[in-house]
């Protein structure tokens, strides 16, 4: 989850005073950056007392502008200054400028009556970043909106499936319904947050002063509520999302290493990880970021806050690859005990790579890939390779997890397939009844072969088809098994 710069995604929170740190791979808040400048600037009055004594007649004085400290400086001379990295989002390895004239003061700007200074370089960087790299970023949020797109109608289509045939109904696909509504949730939650937090932006940009102006505070507090339930719901759901993963690592390993297990009493305990165990640390940030954080929109990190829910799914995240690794190491060792000699050994690697892809969709093994990397520049070719990555599995990971497990089992197509001749069976008995019916009596057709009935026989089989009774090469289809052929039916009232 690479944080964007915080002029992209602008949104402030109250700084933690006392505790304050800001890291180079983290974003700042508008309350942090000010927390920041005041600090710059009581660091700022003790160098200008400590210049005053050295001042002479014709220097031009130090002074504080709001962003840099200015030393003395001799008649005639241009200042330079490196651009302080206590503003956030300058361009550190530019300068800033200022003349002292001959006169021994600061050059002024006429037409404003303002002190001139020149922070080009250190705005250069917020100017070409945002035109350079916007392409850049209406192509991944392209990129993951078709990937969750794309997940939740093939998530929305599984779920139905495995909810509405009976005989699917097992622990196992119980554990599949949570983790495909896990899914489902966190794409949803992703759409809701986008929404808001875009219209909101767009709201500060346009209407910022003429909203503050004209609605009052509690409208505005309502939007801000709004916002923070937006932001609160996604991070649940995408903590629920990690740890339904972690539940089906859990339930293919103990199925691997435990002889005996209480499906009922080991569903309730798989439940209360996957939907209680985020509800709790979610609060608990919750709690920490109305208290010590609660400024407008809860959408970029406040300080170590993020640690709270950051590192329960991180450590989900390691237990469920560390699992991942037990498996395959398992499957491994049987494949090479059962298969020895029987099987050319590029047979044996190749299932051993099948179990093995078809396993890391379900286990999340992609979020180690980036996990030990530290957030890089946002600008550099290794943020862009990570982020079209993580863009592209993090949103298509439903769609494969739906396909592989739902889609490609087998259990379930022969399912489908037997709901679907059951449907077909039943609209054939009533087309074939109505028509019998609609044509006063005589003979009709049903499965090649020709049967006499009455008017009053066929519309009662109509009226109930579940009494026609078959012989001859039908069989029953409570038994889930074909009818190929049927040579005769009567109808029984």
């Amino acid at each position: 989850m690479t944080a964007l710069p915080a002029f992209l995604t602008f949104s402030s929170s109250f700084a933690l005073i006392g505790l304050l740190q800001i890291d180079s791979d983290d974003v700042i808040t508008r309350d942090e950056q000010i927390y920041v400048l005041i600090g710059a600037h009581a660091r700022c009055e003790r160098s200008i007392q400590a210049q005053m004594a050295l001042i002479t007649e014709g220097d031009c004085v130090p002074e504080w502008d709001g962003i840099i400290c200015w030393p003395r400086s001799k008649a005639g001379q241009l200042v330079s200054i490196q651009c302080p990295e206590y503003i956030y989002d300058f361009n550190h390895r530019g300068r800033a400028y200022r003349q002292c004239d001959a006169s021994g003061n600061w050059e002024l700007v006429p037409s404003i009556n303002r002190t001139w200074a020149n922070y080009t370089e250190c705005t250069r960087y917020l100017k070409c970043f945002f035109f350079l790299f916007q392409k850049v970023f209406e192509r991944l949020h392209l990129m993951y909106t078709i990937g969750y797109s794309i997940s939740l109608a093939s998530l929305l289509v599984a779920v139905s499936i495995l909810c509405y045939l009976k005989r699917l109904h097992c622990t196992r696909n119980y554990i599949h319904v949570h983790l495909f509504t896990s899914f489902i949730c966190r794409a949803v939650s992703i759409f809701v947050k986008d929404a808001v937090l875009y219209s909101i932006s767009d709201d500060r940009t346009e209407f910022t002063l003429f909203v503050l102006w004209l609605f009052p505070l509690t409208a505005v507090l309502r939007q801000q509520a709004g916002c923070k339930v937006a932001v609160t719901l996604f991070l649940y759901f995408l903590a629920t999302n990690h740890y339904w993963i972690l539940v089906e690592g859990l339930y293919l390993h103990s199925l691997i290493f435990m002889a005996f297990l209480s499906d009922k009493n080991y569903l309730w305990a798989l439940t209360i990880i996957g939907w209680g165990v985020p509800a709790v640390f979610v609060s608990i940030w919750v709690s920490a970021r109305a208290s010590l954080a609660d400024t407008q929109c809860w959408d970029i990190s406040a300080g170590n806050l993020k640690w709270i829910y950051q590192v329960p799914i991180l450590a989900a995240i390691v237990v469920n690859f560390l699992l991942f690794i037990n498996i395959i190491r398992v499957l491994a060792s049987k494949l090479w005990e059962t298969n020895t000699g029987k099987l050319d050994p590029r047979q044996q690697y190749r299932k051993l790579l099948k179990s093995t892809l078809v396993l890391m969709p379900l286990f999340g093994v992609h979020y180690m890939v980036f996990m030990a990397l530290p957030y890089t520049e946002v600008s550099g070719l290794l943020w862009q390779v990570q982020m079209h990555y993580e863009m592209f599995f993090n949103s298509s990971q439903g769609f494969f997890v739906a396909f592989i497990y739902c889609f490609c089992n087998g259990e379930v197509q022969a399912e489908v397939k037997k709901a679907w001749l059951r449907r077909n069976l039943v609209q054939d008995l009533k087309q074939k009844a109505r028509m019998t019916s609609s044509g006063g009596g005589g003979s009709c057709y049903y499965g090649g072969m020709m049967s006499h009935t009455t008017t009053h026989s066929v519309s009662l089989s109509a009226a109930r088809p579940r009494a026609l009774s078959f012989t001859g090469g039908a069989v029953e289809t409570n038994n889930h098994t074909h009818i190929h052929t049927y040579r005769q039916f009567r109808v029984t009232s």
